[in-house]
């Protein structure tokens, strides 16, 4: 049993068995479903594992769905709903490489999946983004620095 959140407004919970549909990919990420007798086009957006999130679009209408299993539910009432959303200092380097591009600036406010830095590695451009809300605290390299892989590029508070 599975319970989800549409849109942060609507819930409802799901089993396998609630459901008679056939689902058909017929392009990358689109699909054309039958659902209960009814027949509906969609399209992923966007998906986050971790997060258990999903963002599609089903006849031109965009939600975001948050699925939430029963040890999501079990670990939210002991008190550790938030285990994802620990809190990140450092932004290390993931491989050895060339800065290109910083687009941030120390004191500047960032959100989850902003990019703080353009890391060129083996001629292919890197976008490096913030795993979270936070504050640019220092940034420890400059445009054109070759950087080591786990070597601190930005600080965050």
């Amino acid at each position: 049993m599975y319970k989800f959140y549409i849109n942060d407004t609507y819930e409802f919970e799901l089993g396998e068995q609630d459901l008679r549909h056939d689902i058909e990919e017929y392009e990358q990420g689109r699909f054309h479903i039958i659902l209960n007798d009814k027949s509906y086009n969609a399209e992923l957006v966007e998906s986050d594992a971790a997060a258990k999130t999903l963002t599609i679009k089903v006849n031109n209408n965009t939600y975001t769905i948050q699925a939430e299993d029963r040890f999501d539910r079990l670990l939210k009432q002991l008190g550790f709903s938030n285990l994802n959303t620990q809190k990140i200092d450092n932004i290390k380097a993931p491989m050895p490489g060339l800065v290109l591009k910083i687009p941030v600036g120390a004191g500047e406010e960032v959100d989850k999946g902003d990019i703080l830095l353009i890391l060129e590695a083996m001629k292919m451009e890197n976008a490096i983004k913030s795993p979270g809300k936070g504050t640019i605290k220092h940034i420890k390299v400059g445009e054109g620095d070759a950087v080591d892989k786990g070597q601190v590029l930005i600080e965050l508070e």
